[in-house]
């Protein structure tokens, strides 16, 4: 198993994405901080993988598809548009994975590969947001389109309908 942090827009949503994927064995939600001048304690997520099922490479592609990289922030917002590396040698399949994504979408992309140096979890009750209650509106609104486009753009690592569905009965504790 593999480590890696994502940053982006709120940590509900990524979370979400990254929980609806093969190969993913834990998505921890919270806050995250690099090194200065990234050292504010930014919203994200540390997802640990199993890089033989679903590479950095692809993960990355999914967050950078999955939240607006395009959207110049500071190193010091709490929204930071981030990959958070464990391994320094993460950071070159990173690197490589924004300028494919950058020449794809023709658009300037303004994700950081960053070094993780601190995790803080989130509140209990704000952490699986999605798998507890998917029928909030924040859910319908921001997440269900993300989910939609890795059905769509991703389906060979999308985990069935019918398993997020089974995940989140046993989330609210109505399921088996």
């Amino acid at each position: 198993m593999a480590k890696a942090g994502f940053g982006g827009g709120c940590h509900w949503c990524t979370e979400g994405v990254f929980q609806a994927l093969r190969g993913v064995a834990l998505v921890d939600q919270g806050f995250v901080q690099s090194d200065a001048p990234a050292d504010v304690w930014a919203e994200g997520v540390i997802v640990t993988f199993d890089p033989s099922v679903i590479p950095l490479a692809t993960l990355c592609e999914v967050h950078l598809r999955t939240h607006s990289a395009t959207r110049a922030r500071s190193p010091q917002s709490k929204y930071r548009s981030a990959i958070y590396i464990f391994e320094e040698s993460q950071r070159a399949e990173a690197e490589e994975a924004i300028l494919h994504f950058a020449d794809a979408s023709g658009q300037q992309v303004h994700t950081l590969v960053l070094p993780f140096s601190g995790f803080r979890a989130s509140n209990e009750r704000y952490r699986n947001y999605y798998r507890t209650d998917p029928s909030r509106p924040f859910c319908r609104r921001y997440i269900d389109p993300k989910l939609d486009l890795i059905r769509r753009q991703f389906s060979e690592l999308a985990l069935p309908e019918a398993q997020l569905i089974a995940e989140r009965a046993i989330d609210r504790g109505d399921g088996p």
